[in-house]
């Protein structure tokens, strides 16, 4: 008799914890539900610390993913003469190139790094032209400095990685800072440029 009162009040106590894990994941304030993408900008040259602001400024406005650096990590930065371009593999995972081609014209460097990296967060580039939203990309004036994700824009990660949202993020896709989304490509190595737009 008091094993099995014993049983019961263990299976309501785990019960009750579940569902409270399930609602701390839900509202995104479990430390559990946050996802660490660890990002390589061993290659990154001159560019390191746009890619290390650009990781700040991604992790003080989302919370169910932090960016950390490590080698090698789920993201590789590498440097180029083309333009910038983010190829996926899936979320949070993939390549970047911080292509001279866009630093040339006068874009914000920081701005560029933490676009690139919002296309391996899972977004795709919308080309408003507005300087507020950070995946307008080339869209907007060179002389756009903004690097901030909009509220929408971090909202979408948010929901991407908390896993309320499919992931849109296709094997292959390739992102191309001027001319849009480009065709898939095989990428290798990182000092070529693997499809730089026309």
């Amino acid at each position: 008799m008091i094993r099995r009162h014993l049983l019961r009040t263990a299976g309501a106590l785990a019960a009750t914890v579940l569902a409270a894990a399930g609602v701390l994941a839900a509202t995104g304030t479990s430390a559990s539900a946050v996802r660490t993408v660890y990002y390589d900008a061993s290659r990154a040259g001159e560019f390191r610390t746009n890619f290390d602001q650009a990781a700040q400024i991604w992790n003080s406005n989302v919370s169910t993913v932090r960016l950390l650096p490590a080698t090698p990590g789920n993201i590789t930065i590498y440097v180029d003469n083309g333009w910038p371009r983010a190829q996926t593999t899936s979320l949070g995972n993939g390549r970047v190139w911080m292509g001279w081609e866009a630093v040339n014209e006068g874009y914000n460097r920081t701005r560029i790094a933490t676009h690139e990296i919002g296309h391996i967060l899972g977004l795709p580039d919308k080309r408003t032209g507005l300087c507020s939203d950070l995946m307008s990309g080339s869209s907007a004036p060179v002389s756009c400095a903004n690097a901030t994700p909009s509220a929408a824009e971090a909202s979408r990660v948010n929901q991407l990685f908390a896993g309320s949202l499919a992931a849109t993020t296709v094997t292959g896709k390739t992102y191309v800072w001027v001319g849009g989304e480009a065709a898939p490509s095989v990428v290798g190595g990182g000092t070529a440029g693997a499809h730089d737009a026309p």
